[in-house]
């Protein structure tokens, strides 16, 4: 029997044969949606889709683009979205 924080289906199962000629299930968590745009819904480019632990661990500008809201919003929203607070005003 696995041990306890296998036994969720939070984890992908995948039966492997071993050297040994002996079969054997290995886990893998699974792979996190791709991250989406707060206004029409696309993924976004510059945002890998990383479990949280090995988002933390990778550098901060490949985490994210370097410019604004670039975390939330595409490019092509963040612009449109610029050009109303500009001109609005």
């Amino acid at each position: 029997m696995p041990r306890p924080g296998l036994r969720s289906r939070a984890q992908k199962r995948h039966k492997l044969r071993t050297p040994g000629n002996q079969s054997s299930i290995h886990y893998w968590r699974e792979k996190p949606q791709k991250s989406h745009c707060a206004r029409c819904k696309q993924p976004l480019q510059s945002i890998p889709n990383l479990r949280p632990s090995k988002m933390k661990k990778t550098k901060k500008n490949v985490r994210r683009a370097t410019r604004l809201e670039s975390g939330r919003y595409c490019a092509k929203c963040l612009q449109d979205l610029i050009k109303k607070s500009v001109y609005n005003q």
